[in-house]
């Protein structure tokens, strides 16, 4: 299968324009797994509750997953993206999984970070993973990077390509990301997004690009800039990430002692 992500910088508050350039550009590409940047059709930094209840939408009624929902289907490609959910009063960091059989499901962001918190509930639904004709995929975003029991939940679960929206302003990611793959034997694709924001009286927010796909072994497929748009993609033979054994003798998970662990 053909894995990709596309790297750009939304204009802050225009969803359709947002929305409708992305899917300009990967109407242009050909893959089957589209990994797109957390929250990439409304920009990243809000300065107020109103802005946010503005700009959020339902899932998976609203305009923008109507969209992928759409270009799935016509395309047959599964997407991967975030974006600024509204449910009842409530708000998420999400992101939603299309393909072509339509909606499969969304993922509200269990991992906070920053100003998030001003803004956005926790998630609620549990680190998620779909079964699909082309492979279990599970989703986190941005930083539950940081936090390996995200990706190893989410490998305990099935998944072998870990699909990973992302507005990174931090700079260890793309390096730990080889890790989180090595440890858990799956495949990731990163999809962050390059630019600045600077709004209101808020600090500037640099966002490092580096978008990448990388494999059960920790070897970087593709690598993207830090500043320029791109859409990257590798070829990747998702049974790769089925064989957790190392050697005869080590299992990566067979070998855990989950009674030495503390919690």
């Amino acid at each position: 299968m053909k894995a990709g992500f596309l790297q750009f910088a939304p204009v802050f508050g225009d969803i359709r324009h947002n929305v409708e350039r992305v899917i300009k550009v990967i109407s242009s590409q050909k893959a089957d797994l589209i990994v797109l940047p957390e929250l990439f059709n409304t920009g990243y930094q809000f300065i107020s509750k109103h802005e946010v209840k503005e700009l959020s939408e339902e899932i998976p009624s609203g305009f923008t997953t109507q969209k992928l929902i759409k270009f799935s289907k016509n395309e047959s490609v599964y997407i991967a993206a975030g974006l600024s959910e509204r449910d009842g009063d409530l708000f998420y960091n999400s992101a939603v999984l299309t393909g072509p059989e339509g909606f499969i499901g969304v993922y509200r962001k269990s991992h906070l970070f920053f100003e998030e918190k001003l803004w956005f509930s926790p998630g609620d639904t549990g680190f998620r993973v779909w079964d699909t004709p082309i492979g279990n995929i599970g989703i986190m975003i941005c930083f539950d990077w940081f936090f390996p029991e995200s990706a190893r939940t989410l490998a305990l679960k099935g998944a072998r390509i870990i699909a990973h929206p992302s507005n990174l302003v931090l700079p260890y990611c793309p390096d730990a990301m080889v890790t989180r793959c090595i440890e858990n034997r799956v495949f990731s694709v990163t999809a962050n997004r390059i630019g600045r924001e600077q709004r209101g009286d808020k600090d500037m927010l640099k966002f490092i690009g580096t978008s990448e796909i990388v494999s059960p072994k920790g070897k970087i497929l593709h690598r993207a800039s830090r500043d320029k748009e791109e859409f990257g993609h590798a070829e990747i033979n998702i049974n790769d990430a089925k064989n957790k054994d190392l050697n005869p003798f080590n299992n990566i998970f067979d070998d855990r002692r989950e009674d030495l662990y503390d919690h």
